[in-house]
């Protein structure tokens, strides 16, 4: 049985090392200034390119993705003092990478989701230039996860130094960086509060700090905790020594009175700084942003901060439309905006370590997080088993500070793993979270681990998972709502789906394909859902998944998405926005609140049962202004365990107009959505998806530019699939994607790439028969 101890938890969140004045860190994005070349050898000739970056822009649909070799190199310089070291530190290449500094081999790093740092101070050229050169290869290799061949794999990997690089110099008094140590339970800052209520949160933070002086050092540590009013708490540790060419930890106690929560909807964070204080100067100063949050299993569920709590969550994989991974830690931002603004409270790392910004924006947006260790359908030799138990100490490392982290993956997804395997695996999780407070959990029922994560597909219909019992252990299901109904084993409502073709009975469906497949996926989820929970041991779960996406063993794009891999929202994505209660209000950068949605874009082929979402308590309809009725929700055996079931309405026969829907809480109108009858195609709203982040001035961004084809009143005109071409005036950017591009349900989509934004851009987009559109970014236009 867990301890007490463990079963409440806190994490931290690290997001940056900022430079400080009167001391010695700096930490600089690397990302510019490179050059790159596709090839077997030392390339003569280079192309200049940006980091994030990957080896080959590749088609929308990724059939035959590139495999192989890639070289990238830099000039620069790195001035430092005698006393100081300077680091590379490298969040992800895709997947294996040699590193040369001044034609000196200095790392070999196997794995491409997990970051490695390098010490470079004894290979530098102190005054002069220094050259960096970077071996990439991305082959299939069985040595490491993921191991399965790219031609069998459920997702892609694609080429490239397709996460940020950093240059970072410190004294050789500092406090280190978790892989630069390469110790269990150690490296950096490690902060854990055992003890949490609204009136006190006690715990330590632990300090690893290594002298790489010849002489030893008298060191003491000041601490700094600041909440976002700027309120700031204060203390310094005991003075101590630390010996020459050692390192030392140092744990802290530390106690917060009234503490600030983290919870879903407001997500509080503190700042922490710590700094290494000797001969009365700052030698060393190390920041990270944490928060502070109380999580527990209990016997009756999951409660964060002693509230109950079912957890709605989704899966995502990390890839973009043309550039695979190699997106901005903006773009990662948006993207977990978009999961937020879904209704959802909790993401699955589906299936490896996502980007640090991603894991930041969850931090920052109040999103709960499974962290999952690479790995799909693939148990290796025993090398292969070493380098997964690696990659487990190495993503705890990483990610064990982030409050949104709260179950941890520490097995290789839908695989046979062996007992022993197993063990290892749960066991080094457990040497590395050393102070406890975290849930492993594994596909597997195995007495290792704390959480039974099965997918849904993985138990028999009717029932499923839902009368499951294995002592106390509780289930989260961590797929439904795809493999089920793809398989055709589609749970309960078997009558409604038995005049379905299969291609209609899939959950797996394009915006293109039309209203009734698209209502048909938005059911199988709504039915799934509701399925969920009615288990007795079930605490939560994620549906599969949030957008589409490309995977190696099939040439087509994986479409059970509640949005499209453009981002744009199918029906289903209304379905799971309205299971948000309306009372809840989040950032008011987000969305949250009462919403009322009609899924239908009422054209003569639109079904005339409609289905309309919401978090209200009655919803009315109106046809052209008249009133067709005012209603609840009709309560059925697929929708009888949702907070907010969907509205239905029968409509004798189709009328062109106006349909309107009106939201009611407390007999008071709180939201309103209407849908028009589409006319003619005449021409193209333009618009960009910023989600709350605009495009970066300084740094490589992306951003999804939309060509809505409408009618002469601004009606999308869902039917139109002719080509639409982009054009772009500016500087210091490009469009990335087919072009032109054939429409999608109304909608062409390209990408917008950004290398800094300093002037106005304006995009142009033309069609046949169309009114020619153009855009100036400047307006921040924003997709509806």
């Amino acid at each position: 049985m867990r301890s007490v101890f463990r079963i409440f938890a806190v994490c931290a969140i690290c997001l940056s090392i900022f430079s400080v004045p009167a001391q010695n860190r700096t930490k600089i994005n690397f990302g510019t200034d490179w050059e790159f070349k596709i090839s077997e050898s030392i390339p003569t000739d280079w192309e200049k390119v940006m980091l994030p970056h990957t080896a080959k822009i590749e088609p929308l649909v990724v059939n035959n993705q590139f495999q192989g070799t890639f070289w990238y190199q830099k000039t620069f310089n790195a001035p430092f003092s005698k006393n100081q070291k300077v680091f590379l530190y490298f969040e992800g290449v895709m997947q294996m990478a040699d590193i040369w500094i001044n034609d000196q081999k200095v790392c070999s790093h196997t794995g491409g989701y997990l970051p490695f740092i390098i010490d470079i101070t004894p290979y530098l050229n102190k005054r002069g230039k220094n050259i960096i050169r970077v071996k990439g290869n991305n082959d299939d290799n069985p040595n490491f996860p993921p191991g399965k061949p790219l031609n069998e794999l459920d997702f892609n990997y694609y080429g490239g130094i397709y996460r940020n690089v950093y240059l970072i110099t410190t004294d050789k008094l500092h406090i280190t960086n978790s892989m630069e140590a390469n110790k269990a339970g150690s490296g950096g800052l490690y902060v854990n509060f055992d003890s949490i209520s609204k009136d006190n949160a006690s715990g330590v933070i632990q300090t690893h700090i290594k002298n790489d002086y010849s002489k030893d050092k008298s060191v003491v540590l000041n601490y700094f905790l600041t909440d976002k009013n700027g309120k700031k708490l204060e203390f310094t540790s005991e003075p101590f020594t630390i010996k020459s060419n050692s390192d030392k930890e140092i744990i802290q106690k530390i106690q917060v009175k009234n503490p600030k929560l983290w919870s879903i909807s407001q997500p509080n964070l503190y700042q922490l700084e710590v700094q290494i204080i000797s001969n009365n100067q700052i030698i060393d100063s190390y920041c990270e942003t944490i928060g502070i949050r109380k999580s527990e299993i209990r016997d009756d569920g999951y409660y964060l901060n002693n509230k109950k709590l079912f957890i709605r969550g989704t899966n995502e994989h990390q890839e973009y439309p043309y550039l695979g991974y190699a997106i901005s830690d903006d773009a990662q931002y948006r993207d977990a905006v978009k999961i937020k603004n879904a209704g959802f409270d909790f993401v699955r790392m589906s299936h490896y370590p996502h980007a640090e910004a991603f894991m930041k924006a969850c931090d920052e947006l109040g999103i709960l997080v499974m962290n999952s260790l690479t790995g799909w359908q693939f148990f290796g030799n025993e090398k292969f088993q070493e380098n997964a138990i690696q990659d487990i100490r190495d993503m705890a490392r990483r990610d064990r500070n982030h409050p949104s982290v709260i179950f941890w993956e520490a097995s290789l997804n839908e695989t046979g793993m062996s007992k022993a395997f197993m063990a290892k695996a749960s066991s080094a999780l457990k040497e590395e979270l050393k102070f406890g407070n975290y849930y492993s959990a594994c596909w597997i029922d195995n007495p290792n681990y704390d959480l039974f994560i099965p997918a849904r597909q993985h138990a028999k219909p009717p029932n499923y998972w839902n009368n499951y019992a294995n002592g106390n252990k509780k289930i989260f299901v961590a797929e439904y709502g795809d493999w089920e109904y793809y398989a055709q084993n589609a749970g309960f409502n078997q009558t409604q789906f038995s005049n379905l073709k299969k291609e209609a009975r899939s959950s797996r469906q394009l915006r293109a394909h039309g209203e009734e497949r698209l209502l048909q996926q938005a059911f199988n989820f709504q039915e799934a859902a509701n399925s969920n929970r009615k288990g007795k041991n079930i605490i939560g779960d994620a549906n599969w998944l949030m957008f589409d996406y490309n995977r190696g063993y099939s040439n087509d794009i994986e479409s059970s998405g509640i949005s499209d891999v453009f981002r744009i929202p199918k029906f289903s994505y209304y379905f799971y926005q309205s299971q948000r209660d309306a009372n809840m209000k989040l950032n008011p950068k987000l969305n949250s609140g009462p919403m009322v949605k009609i899924a239908s874009y009422w054209t003569e082929k639109s079904p005339l049962d409609l289905t309309v979402y919401s978090n209200c308590e009655e919803v009315a309809l109106y046809l052209n202004d008249s009133l067709v009725t005012k209603k609840s929700p009709e309560i059925t055996p697929y929708n009888d365990a949702l907070k907010h079931p969907p509205f239905t309405f029968h409509i004798k026969k189709f009328i062109p107009g106006t349909l309107r829907a009106e939201g009611y809480l407390n007999g008071k109108k709180v939201a309103e959505y209407s849908v028009k009858t589409p006319q003619s195609p005449t021409k193209i709203l333009l618009s960009y998806d910023l989600s709350s982040k605009e495009i970066n001035p300084d740094f490589p961004d992306m951003v999804f530019v939309y060509a809505k084809i409408t009618d002469h009143n601004g009606t999308l005109v869902p039917w139109y699939n002719s080509q639409i071409s982009f054009s772009i005036d500016g500087e210091d950017a490009k469009l990335v994607g087919k072009n032109p591009i054939q429409a999608e349900a109304g909608i062409a989509t390209i990408v917008l790439r950004t290398t800094r934004f300093k002037k106005p851009i304006i995009i142009s987009a033309k069609g046949e028969g169309l009114e020619p559109a153009k855009l100036n970014i400047e307006n921040k236009t924003k997709i509806e």
